[in-house]
């Protein structure tokens, strides 16, 4: 398993990419030096909870996302298998629900 700074650096180098900005723009938007941010990224330093927020709020997700372990490709493929499975049970329902309301109107 890895290691929650591991984690925390991780995430924070592939959001802040997400959202387009360098580690100089980040520093700038949470107000501290990019080496700092550089730090964090390379998990030398560990930023205060204060500046959790504030770096969640820059790249505008909730903080604890930040420390998220991210999914094995397998978990999220059966992720997304019950996700489909959920909807189109739903479909179904539906269709059969509006097939039969319509039938006992008549």
């Amino acid at each position: 398993m890895k290691r929650l700074g591991t984690i925390f650096a991780n995430n924070l180098r592939e959001y802040r990419r997400k959202r387009g900005l360098t580690q100089e723009k980040l520093a700038e938007m949470v107000e501290v030096s990019t080496h700092h941010i550089g730090m964090i990224e390379l998990t030398r330093n560990f930023p205060t909870f204060d500046l959790i927020e504030r770096i969640a709020e820059a790249l505008d997700i909730e903080f604890y996302e930040l420390f998220l372990a991210p999914q094995s490709p397998k978990e999220e493929l059966e992720k997304l298998r019950r996700t489909i499975i959920d909807e189109i049970k739903q479909t179904v329902d539906d269709s059969i629900q509006k097939a039969f309301s319509g039938k006992c109107k008549e």
